[in-house]
């Protein structure tokens, strides 16, 4: 068979390199989907807490079926996560933190919960494509809620009093003191309920569409015991817009949301004149160049773009999609003072995935 003009010019090399590529990131989906088993199935906590194993050993550690267990195995000390020798895996110290110790702020596994959701998604989202309608995060079910909550939930637990309360000039004062406090996406409540057990003279309030991470709040409400956090569906509950609130919270969920212009309206009739709104969002650059440039986590951000955040923000007629690196300071800075705040400041907190603003009227 006589070869095609373009096929006459392929050089074999870069042909070479190229499939390696794209079936690198095949590698790393299905490596994925075995992180997430990992985690559901607790093997990385049986490999931590037990120590080394042979594949019969940690299988009847975790109660599993040896067989599926010697073959996790080998997947992930091929993949390198899990060390190997003379028939005996074990997690490094360091794997230990990232895949197994889900207190401390390197850990990573929880985010995989989201790995089911996410592919269930893939067959909808051809629709979204022809249509522009993106998907609401309960279509991603609770995998969805829970990836989010444990995702994030370390670095919460670890630093937001600490670190992130500090960095907010005045804030720790008026929460000591009893302060009026809303969180608007507050998810599962991890970050409400960790400021509400250090600071009880206050009261909170945490705001949600999902119904997912509603469910996951109440429970993490319940295992708290804190009686000063109050969780309301703002579809059935909504914020008041009465100024009443001294201090307001958005984490990692105005770039997910269809019109957050929308909602900074509301933001700015709900908070006191002398309040402080606290944002975080994810760290971004006002354009691809610079985010493909400067981000090494750049395509994986877009690909949570298109599978989550992007497709939520475009989830309603008219969503302004602003996408998982689509809310850069300079978005932030601009979209907040069209809603009547005067006074914009990035905070020193260090972070390796988010930014973080105090913004006042």
């Amino acid at each position: 068979m006589s070869q095609t003009k373009h096929e006459r010019g392929i050089d074999p090399e870069k042909l070479r390199d190229f499939s390696r590529n794209t079936f690198g990131y095949m590698n790393g989906a299905v490596t994925s989907a075995l992180i997430y088993l990992g985690d559901a199935l607790g093997l990385y906590r049986a490999l931590a807490e037990g120590g080394a194993a042979t594949p019969s050993q940690l299988a009847e550690r975790s109660g599993l079926h040896e067989r599926w267990v010697r073959e996790w195995l080998y997947n992930q000390a091929a993949a390198r996560l899990i060390e190997h020798e003379d028939g005996v895996f074990a997690l490094s110290a360091e794997g230990e933190l990232v895949l197994a110790n889900e207190d401390h702020p390197a850990f990573a596994g929880g985010t995989f919960s989201q790995m089911p959701g996410m592919m269930r998604v893939l067959a909808p989202l051809q629709e979204s494509f022809r249509t522009g309608l993106g998907l609401r995060y309960d279509e991603l079910g609770p995998e969805g809620a829970a990836g989010v909550e444990r995702g994030f939930a370390p670095w919460v637990k670890t630093f937001l009093v600490p670190v992130g309360v500090a960095a907010v000039a005045g804030l720790r004062e008026r929460l000591d003191a009893g302060a009026s406090v809303a969180d608007v996406g507050c998810g599962a409540g991890t970050a409400l309920i960790q400021l509400a057990e250090a600071f009880p003279a206050s009261d909170f309030h945490g705001y949600e569409i999902s119904r997912f991470a509603l469910d996951r709040a109440a429970e993490n409400l319940s295992a708290s015991g804190a009686s000063n956090v109050h969780f309301h569906h703002v579809e059935e509950d909504p914020m008041p817009n009465d100024g009443r609130f001294d201090a307001i919270l958005t984490f990692d969920c105005l770039h997910d949301m269809a019109h957050p212009d929308e909602v900074m309206l509301g933001i700015r009739k709900a908070i006191r004149e002398d309040g402080v709104w606290w944002i975080a969002d994810i760290k971004s650059h006002g354009s691809y160049e610079a985010n493909a440039a400067e981000n090494p986590m750049a395509s994986m951000m877009y690909g949570f773009s298109v599978l989550t955040c992007m497709s939520s923000a475009m989830s309603e007629p008219g969503g302004l999609g602003l996408g998982t690196l689509g809310f850069h300071e300079a978005k932030a800075q601009e979209m907040t003072e069209a809603a009547g705040f005067r006074h914009f400041e990035r905070l020193d907190i260090d972070h390796p995935i988010n930014a973080y603003y105090a913004v006042r009227p």
